[in-house]
């Protein structure tokens, strides 16, 4: 049998100096007692798989509005995909697994219905309320919004989550008026999350764009990092079918980023001289990347899957279509709040409601975007209909 302490104890013999160990977590914002057999990390990852954020991500857009196609990525595969390859090369580096998987999982919590222009048109809607940022509303979900727990609003994560899950972009600097004990850099595990990111969404979302004819083989040919994998598939495989071809080429190139990564990072490690965590949060700049060659390849590809994919006319007017439903929905609820749910609504501004919290006092702008911040894509386009349609049920 394998208790938490055991573990733990694990955690210190196999992983290295400077990763992060659940038995020497900072800790939660609400104390809790220990459990018996799972670790903090642990425990943080079965909560937010728990959480209905997380649910909802199966509905909410990757690139591909959801009933595009069955086959297309949403949130939520594109979220278990980062998840797998941060979860190997965490693996490969001896880092702590569990947290990186947490991150992976928890990071895409706060985003919006409709993808990045989702995003977009909510941080234009609230340019006078404080802006729009997933990071800072995936931080938002998982302290406040999500609502499970009797002795406190949140999943109420370990610090460390809550770190990783802040700092998913900005590297160093927190989203506004988000604080911690710790300052610096974050943790490797969490900054092998940033680029598990980047290698899931720019590979996965070749085969997406190939398979919706958005993109053409033709166009792939002039990106490097893209015709150099192809090429060696087809010599290897000259009979294959060209569906299966595509899948190999992609997987020969998540293998090449992500063994890049793993060398790369290892290299980094020794040259800078990382021996603790307190050195990673010191030195963090940079410890986690490419090399120089497979970082301009990379950068390559995102800038070609930026013109000829994200800015695709059919991407576009997806993009239009959704800015429309969502500002049209915004000032519907601001002209009359009482057409949202009642309860939630009462648990922001009720001091009698037995879930109220002082930081919910919030202003109606902010409670209409989490709200619509929390809708599915499926949810939101029925909402629409109910609100706009005549004909339709409300």
């Amino acid at each position: 049998m394998l208790t938490r302490r055991d573990t733990e104890e694990l955690e210190k013999k196999q992983l290295v100096p400077y990763a992060a160990r659940s038995g020497e977590s900072e800790g939660r914002a609400h104390e809790e007692e220990e459990h018996p057999y799972r670790t903090r990390f642990q425990r943080d990852r079965d909560r937010v798989i728990h959480s209905r954020a997380f649910r909802r991500l199966e509905y909410k857009t990757q690139v591909f509005v959801n009933h595009e196609g069955d086959h297309y990525r949403t949130r939520l595969t594109h979220t278990l995909e980062v998840a797998q390859i941060a979860r190997s090369v965490a693996r490969i580096l001896r880092l702590n697994e569990d947290l990186t998987e947490t991150i992976s999982i928890a990071h895409d919590l706060g985003h919006t219905p409709f993808g990045h222009s989702g995003q977009d048109v909510m941080n234009l809607l609230m340019k006078d309320h404080g802006g729009f940022e997933h990071n800072r509303q995936s931080f938002r979900v998982v302290t406040l919004l999500e609502d499970r727990y009797p002795d406190f609003l949140g999943l109420n994560l370990s610090l460390e989550v809550l770190e990783g899950i802040a700092k998913h972009s900005t590297e160093y600097d927190m989203p506004q008026g988000i604080k911690f004990k710790k300052k610096g850099y974050p943790t490797l595990e969490a900054q092998v999350c940033n680029l598990a990111d980047e290698i899931a969404y720019s590979n996965h979302d070749i085969d997406d764009g190939l398979k919706s004819g958005m993109l053409t083989l033709d166009q792939l040919s002039e990106v490097e990092l893209w015709s150099e994998h192809y090429e060696r598939t087809c010599h290897d495989y000259p009979g294959i079918p060209q569906t299966i071809r595509i899948l190999q080429t992609v997987k020969s190139l998540i293998n090449t980023l992500v063994t890049d990564l793993v060398d790369q990072t290892e290299k980094n490690i020794r040259e800078m001289g990382i021996e603790s965590l307190e050195d990673v949060r010191e030195k963090g700049k940079g410890i986690v990347g490419f090399s120089p060659k497979i970082r301009k390849q990379s950068s390559e590809l995102k800038k070609f899957l930026m013109k000829n994919l994200y800015r695709h006319y059919r991407v576009v007017r997806m993009a239009d279509k959704a800015e429309r439903i969502m500002k049209e929905l915004f000032k519907a609820y601001l002209n009359n709040p009482g057409i949202m749910p009642p309860n939630f609504v009462k648990r922001y501004q009720s001091p009698d409601s037995p879930r109220y919290h002082p930081m919910r006092e919030e202003k109606m702008e902010r409670i209409i975007c989490d709200y619509i911040a929390g809708m599915t894509d499926r949810f939101a386009l029925d909402e629409y209909k109910k609100l706009f349609d005549p004909h339709e049920k409300v």
